[in-house]
């Protein structure tokens, strides 16, 4: 009977148990966690459903505004959005701000409200001049903005991109590139940071820190979430050409190229990650768990989604053929961690029939979709998806933006010639100034204008332009002796000749997978920019040349003819107004080179911190080291360096030491110092780089002030990859150099002691 009594209670127990269980918790409600929410939405989407929250489509297949600026949908893209859509790229990118967050506040709605479980989208950008976007302020690409080696200052870029991106109705951005540009014949140098690991580093993690809002803004919805690319080494393929091969040894791998996206990882919290186009060391990106599982998940604890580059998972079979079938890439990619499919029709399109015949795929498949409703929960899309229009027109280009990008650009701006002082020009000379050649722009005479004061007289002229400007296919033009001479008669009846000269947006771009190039087999300046200056030159008139350009290029007759050069790389739309202010010296000029200028193609590869072994020998015929070495960069101040401390001539795993120098103006005029401190392995148990940059400090002297720049070394800084592939701290010598560059500076050694 007791017994009995029991399994009665028990059963009522459990009874009572079962009828009190809190029910389904709801997504939709803001009090629960982020993974709460996710959790609770995962399971009521079909397999469709979880798949369409897997890839993203272009907005360019159906999403328009109509002429009475409201939405317009194509029959394509209304069926895709039934199930919802994990995201779409640059809907509105051709509208004002105002009528792009209005079309994509239209494009919300509609989207919450065709797909079951009222799913938002991402709405996804890029970021190469600021937001790829009508109506945006427009900053210098991010190579140029490297130059001014001043990490806070990208940060506020970034910043403004973030937001203006946002009130768009913009959530993430394809940018920015964290992978090392070092070869020049890649069109899409100008998307990156640079040949350095430490600087790329600085300014990348800056960018994502700035453009998330210090990762607070994106719940705010006051800033977007990053996409950090191309994992990894996408900047190296062979032969500078897109979509190559990439061969990188496993120790430049970890030691040089890993280091900018972990930090992107831990350090700025990137909302994602793009794989790379390419292969590494035979591995498809796409297709290679150990470098998107195994380093960026289980090595770093990236928590964010992996977005694929546009195509590249379907190119697994029919590209890089490395998948059997079109449903063997999507395999492969999905195994390999890739949790969006971008643009293809192909691909993850084929999941929810593989799921049938292979159930075991739908695990991967959650954990996909789970990473991307993350996503969205970070965003807080599901609480608050549109935007206040009162608040765009106000705040897109507003004062303090344009103000932002005229600043980063006059500390961008690089002074790699100044032969007898030539700069900074008078303003009060009264002379006839010509401004001359391709680089010239409708309203550069007027910039200089501006800056002038009216009191020289200017003269522009273009002259000729660099290629029949194709979108796809740029072609050189003919020898145009008529224009060569019309800027030659100009130029003579001149006091003095500023020439515009370099590349442009079609001669260094994207190559896209068909249909279009963009990378070079030289890089010489193109067409008759040698032979202008040449010209110019023999009349005898004072030559300035103001360098535009979006790779690096071999200017060696420009360098040799020229009496100064100031080289802006790819400036704001403010770029001829802050040369002029540069050039009539407004301000010095504090922009340092973020790459090695090499003199021929025939360096390749060339960059500073190669292993000290590539220097011992030269080539016939040509002068020794680069034309202009990384860090580089004159002033119209002068600047000397004395009293290298270092506080202990030893350092072991768990020290840290102080290195210290002073820094003074000798010249007379107030001016910017980048201050660069390198470190160097003298022996290692493997071949150690030259030297390695692992600090710097942009400083402000008036003339006549000295101050003391103090930097630290860690153990970390001398980490390295050693014999066995692992991290190490190797006992030994090591010097360290502090200067102006790359190339010169004072040098002290310390030891390592274990």
């Amino acid at each position: 009977m007791k017994k009995n009594f029991l399994i009665l209670f028990t059963a009522i127990g459990l009874l009572n148990t079962s009828c009190s269980k809190p029910s389904q918790k709801d997504y939709k409600d803001a009090s629960l966690s982020i993974d709460e929410r996710v959790d609770a939405l995962l399971p009521l989407l079909s397999i469709e459903e979880k798949v369409a929250q897997m890839r993203i489509f272009h907005a360019l297949i159906g999403v328009e505004s109509d002429e009475e600026g409201n939405l317009k949908l194509s029959d394509k893209v209304a069926e895709k959005l039934k199930l919802g859509i994990a995201g779409i790229k640059n809907p509105g990118e051709h509208l004002s701000p105002l009528a792009a967050a209005k079309l994509n506040n239209e494009l919300q709605k509609y989207i919450i409200e065709h797909n079951r479980w009222g799913i938002p989208a991402l709405f996804v950008t890029e970021s190469y001049n600021g937001v790829d976007a009508e109506g945006s302020t427009i900053f210098g690409r991010p190579i140029t903005s490297a130059a001014s080696f001043n990490p806070s200052l990208v940060n506020r870029v970034w910043d403004v991109i973030g937001r203006e991106a946002r009130l768009r109705g913009m959530h993430m951005c394809h940018s920015p590139e964290a992978d090392l540009v070092r070869d020049p014949r890649f069109g899409r140098m100008s998307e990156a940071f640079g040949e350095d690991t430490y600087l790329t580093t600085q300014m990348v993690t800056n960018a994502i820190k700035g453009v998330q809002g210090n990762y607070e803004g994106l719940g705010k919805g006051t800033h977007i979430g990053a996409v950090a690319k191309h994992f990894a080494g996408y900047g190296q393929v062979l032969g500078g050409t897109n979509f190559a091969a990439i061969e990188i040894s496993e120790r430049t791998l970890i030691d040089e190229i890993y280091p900018p996206f972990e930090a992107a990882v831990k350090d700025a919290r990137s909302l994602g990650i793009m794989a790379s186009h390419g292969d590494l060391n035979g591995i498809a990106s796409h297709g290679n768990p150990e470098l998107l599982n195994g380093v960026l998940r289980d090595q770093w604890g990236f928590e964010g989604y992996i977005v694929s580059d546009a195509n590249d998972i379907g190119r697994l079979f029919y590209f890089m053929k490395v998948a059997e079938s079109p449903e063997a890439a999507a395999l492969m990619g999905l195994t390999a961690g890739v949790d969006i499919d971008l643009y293809a029709e192909d691909a993850y399109s084929y999941l929810p029939e593989m799921v049938k015949k292979n159930p075991e795929i739908e695990k991967l498949i959650d954990k996909a979709a789970r990473r991307v409703l993350r996503t969205k929960f970070i965003l807080g899309l599901f609480d608050n998806p549109y935007i206040d229009l009162k608040t765009v027109e106000k705040e897109v280009r507003k004062e303090s933006s344009l103000a932002l990008a005229k600043e980063s650009d006059l500390e961008s701006i690089i002074l790699l010639k100044n032969e007898n002082q030539l700069l900074p020009l008078s303003k009060a000379t009264h002379k006839k100034i010509a401004l001359l050649g391709p680089l010239v722009k409708d309203n550069t005479k007027e910039a200089f204008e501006a800056i002038d004061g009216n009191t020289n007289t200017f003269v522009a002229e273009k002259g000729f332009k660099l290629t029949d400007e194709n979108t796809s296919i740029p072609k050189l033009l003919p020898y145009d002796g008529a224009a060569l001479e019309k800027l030659l008669t100009i130029a003579k009846a001149s006091d003095m000749v500023v020439l515009f000269l370099g590349g442009d947006e079609f001669t260094a771009k994207e190559a896209f997978f068909s249909g279009a190039l963009g990378d070079r087999a030289t890089i010489d300046p193109v067409g008759m920019q040698d032979e202008l200056i040449q010209k110019v030159k023999a009349l005898g008139k004072p030559t300035i040349v103001v360098l535009k350009h979006r790779r690096t290029l071999s200017i060696n007759t420009i360098s040799e003819k020229a009496d100064a050069i100031l080289d802006g790389w790819d400036l704001s739309e403010f770029g001829d107004n802050s040369m002029a202010k540069i050039i009539f010296g407004d301000v010095s000029p504090s922009g340092k080179s973020p790459v090695t200028v090499p003199r021929s193609i025939g360096q390749l590869p060339f960059h500073y911190s190669m292993k000290e072994i590539n220097n011992k020998k030269g080539y016939l015929f040509m002068g020794n080291g680069p034309l202009y070495p990384f860090g580089f960069g004159l002033s119209y101040a002068s600047f000397k360096y004395s009293n290298l401390k270092i506080s202990n001539a030893e350092i072991t795993p768990n020290t840290e030491i102080t290195v210290s120098i002073d820094v003074t103006n000798t010249g007379s005029m107030k001016a910017k110092e980048v201050v660069q401190m390198y470190l160097k392995d003298e022996i290692g148990s493997v071949t150690r780089p030259d030297k390695e940059l692992k600090g710097f400090d942009k400083i402000e002297l008036n003339p006549g002030e000295t101050k003391t720049v103090t930097f630290k070394i860690i153990p970390k800084m001398l980490e390295f990859t050693g014999l066995k592939m692992q991290k190490i701290l190797e006992a030994g010598d090591y010097s360290v150099m502090i200067g102006t560059s790359s190339q010169e500076g004072i040098s002290g050694k310390f030891r390592l002691n274990k």
